[in-house]
């Protein structure tokens, strides 16, 4: 090995070691508790539990579509936010292209939550 590699190799030794130490003590923590924990469960700790009493329905039934309307508004808003803060930082290096990809984006963003809107999703009744 040349020296220039061996020096490399040795900054990255304390990085090593600590990736080892984290994986060692990680590994030990999931192997205690496997080893150390109660495992004769009685018919209550093996029961379902939904707030105090037994499920009344199927997990897999079909949700409200407003649920997805609000993740759908959720995704709205994020989105114009994540997108509105990088643009107008270099709004100024842009020009005219950038201004006008911006609007098209809020307008595609303004005709979601219009929709939104006509489907109730800001209504909570």
């Amino acid at each position: 090995m040349t020296q220039s590699l061996q020096q490399l190799l040795l900054a990255y030794l304390p990085l090593v070691v600590f990736i080892a130490v984290a994986a060692v003590i990680g590994l030990a923590l999931l192997l205690s508790a496997f080893l150390l924990a109660y495992k004769q469960p009685d018919p209550e700790k093996l029961s379902a539990y939904e707030c105090g009493f037994n499920a009344f329905d199927d997990a897999r039934m079909k949700f409200d579509v407003r649920f997805y309307l609000v993740a759908i508004l959720f995704i709205i808003f994020d989105l114009e936010v994540s997108f509105l803060f990088p643009w107008a930082v270099a709004f100024g290096k842009l020009g005219l292209f950038g201004f006008w990809s911006m609007m098209l984006f809020l307008a595609v963003l303004t005709i979601g939550f219009i929709y939104e809107w006509k489907k109730g999703a800001l209504e909570w009744s």
